[in-house]
C-alpha cells in the first residue's frame, strides 16, 4: 500500500478513537427530563456517570419568580443508590460490560494506530502491516456496536427505572458514529491493501510488485555442471 493510504488510514483510525473517547466519557448517553411540582429536573446517564440538574421556580414578590438551579453528578451505576444488589442486578452487570466492551474497542483502535506508525517503516512491512491493522480496527468496531446493542436494549426495554421517559443523547450518536466509521475504514484498507497485493497501481504506488510468470521454474531448474574428465 501507498503511504498516503496508510496516512490516510492513520487519520481516520485517530479520528475514531477521539471520538470514542468523548463518547464514553460524555454523561449523555440518555437524557430524561421530567417535571415534579415547580421543579424541572434533568437526568444525563453516561457510561460512567450520572448527572442530575434541577431547576426550582417559586412565585416570587411583584409577580415574579425566584429560581433556584443544583447540579451533581456520582458514578453510575453504584451498587446502594442504584439497587444493584437487588432488583436492578441485571441492569448493572450489563451496564458495566457496555463499560468494559468500549474500553477494550478503545484499546485495540490505539493497538492499530502504533502498527501503522510501525508498519510504513520499510516496504517490506507496508506490504503486510495492512491486515493487522485492519483486523484491530474492525475489532474496535466490533467492540463499540456490543456496547451500542447493550445499551439500545436496556433503554428500549427501560431495564432501569429512570429510562422510562429517556430519549438518546449525544454519547449515544458519537459511539454509533465510531462503530459504523470503523467498519468503513477496516473495509477500506481491506480493499485496498488486496488491491496492493495484486500489483494495481493506484493501491501500490510506483513500486508495485507483480511476479513474473514461470520465475519460479526458471529458479528451481537444476544447473547443468560442465566439467573436463581427468
Amino acid at each position: 500500500m501507498r503511504k498516503t493510504s496508510y496516512a490516510a488510514t492513520f487519520v481516520a483510525v485517530l479520528a475514531i478513537l477521539i471520538i470514542n473517547i468523548l463518547s464514553s466519557r460524555l454523561p449523555d448517553w440518555l437524557i430524561a427530563r421530567y417535571d415534579v411540582a415547580n421543579t424541572h429536573v434533568t437526568v444525563r446517564y453516561g457510561l460512567m456517570q450520572r448527572c442530575e440538574s434541577s431547576t426550582i421556580s417559586i412565585p416570587g414578590p411583584n409577580k415574579g419568580r425566584l429560581e433556584y438551579a443544583d447540579y451533581e453528578c456520582r458514578q453510575f451505576p453504584l451498587r446502594v443508590q442504584d439497587k444493584c444488589e437487588k432488583e436492578n442486578r441485571l441492569f448493572c452487570a450489563l451496564w458495566t460490560s457496555a463499560q468494559y466492551f468500549t474500553e477494550l474497542g478503545n484499546g485495540f483502535a490505539g493497538m492499530g494506530l502504533v502498527a501503522l506508525v510501525i508498519g510504513v517503516s520499510t516496504h517490506s512491512r507496508r506490504r503486510r502491516v495492512w491486515r493487522a491493522v485492519a483486523g484491530l480496527v474492525i475489532l474496535h468496531a466490533v467492540f463499540q456496536l456490543v456496547t451500542f446493542i447493550l445499551v439500545t436494549e436496556l433503554y428500549r426495554k427501560d431495564r432501569f427505572p429512570g429510562f422510562e421517559h429517556a430519549k438518546p443523547g449525544v454519547g449515544y450518536v458519537l459511539n454509533a458514529v465510531s462503530w459504523v466509521s470503523g467498519f468503513a475504514v477496516g473495509a477500506g484498507v481491506i480493499i485496498t491493501g488486496v488491491a496492493a497485493d495484486r500489483g494495481q497501481q493506484w493501491a501500490a504506488g510506483n513500486r508495485s510488485y507483480t511476479p513474473i510468470p514461470g520465475s519460479r521454474r526458471r529458479l528451481n531448474k537444476p544447473v547443468q555442471n560442465y566439467g573436463s574428465n581427468v
